[in-house]
């Protein structure tokens, strides 16, 4: 048994420790440079949507790299003259870099994290774990982007274990490129947690303004449709800014395409996103 007062002393560091990693919600704008491709570089517009309806001021696009259907290292591989997301790195003019990779590996990921750290110590890099394309996690190149698929015959329960593995890989990758940094400089953004949780609520029947499954994408391979782009980057904003979205106003998204403008969707998405989010050890937040 130990004593009273070592156990108020341990109890005293835990606290502060506790105290020490807590995420903070942050209230000014961050230049946020985005490398990305169809699953991933709208979230530019919306992010920056979503600040000024929260009263963020100073939210900055920092820059944008956008590759249809790339890898991250594809982004880094861009000639150094034209290369953007480097320079701005360099630079030091990045707060946070938001990062998509489809799959693993992906040694862009890396790449961009020691540059932009080495630059800028309090940089964050965001990693996308995003729904799986055609509904599986099927790692190969080139992507199968005619794969015959239904999204609304798609298992959810064999969806979720399909989407473990492929979280555990993204999130094994961060931890090791933070391992080697030093530092937790990278961080998860659950959006394929948020989206499944979606999708369960559809099936029964909880979404009156989205009844199929269908109505989240654009095509088999996963193209999202408004709604599925407005929960990824309500996640997003979670975690960049460290706070929830919970309450913001309809986005500029919903606003631009009516038939989505519900306030009762809009609250669901928002939910579902923070939800992820604080749940998820990799995002830098806790409940």
């Amino acid at each position: 048994m130990i004593s009273r007062r070592r156990f108020l002393t341990r109890l005293s560091s835990a606290l502060v420790v506790g105290s020490a990693s807590r995420a903070e919600p942050i209230a000014e704008g961050l230049r946020v440079f985005t490398c990305g491709h169809s699953f991933h570089v709208w979230v530019v517009r919306m992010l920056a949507d979503m600040a000024e309806k929260a009263g963020i001021k100073n939210h900055r696009v920092a820059g944008v790299s956008s590759i249809g259907g790339s890898r991250v290292s594809q982004h880094w591989d861009v000639p150094e003259e034209k290369n953007a997301a480097r320079k701005t790195l360099a630079a030091g003019e990045v707060d946070v870099l938001t990062l998509s990779p489809i799959w693993l590996p992906d040694e862009g990921i890396e790449n961009f994290a020691k540059l932009g750290v080495a630059h800028n110590p309090d940089l964050r890099i965001t990693v996308q774990e995003f729904w799986l394309p055609n509904d599986t996690y099927n790692p190969v190149y080139p992507l199968e982007t005619r794969k015959v698929v239904d999204h609304n015959a798609t298992d959810l329960a064999e969806l979720r274990k399909q989407n473990d593995a492929y979280r555990r890989d993204i999130e094994e990758h961060v931890r090791e490129i933070n391992q080697r940094l030093g530092k937790d400089a990278l961080v998860v953004v659950p959006v394929g947690e948020a989206s499944i949780a979606l999708r369960e609520k559809i099936i029964t029947g909880k979404v009156r303004s989205l009844k199929v499954q269908w109505r989240l994408f654009a095509d088999m391979w996963g193209h999202p449709t408004p709604p599925l782009k407005v929960l990824a980057a309500y996640c997003h904003f979670a975690v960049i800014y460290r706070r929830s979205p919970v309450g913001l106003p309809m986005p500029e998204e919903f606003e631009q395409n009516r038939e989505f403008a519900n306030p009762e969707l809009n609250r669901l998405l928002q939910e579902l996103a923070w939800d992820a989010v604080i749940h998820n050890p990799m995002t830098g937040l806790k409940a």
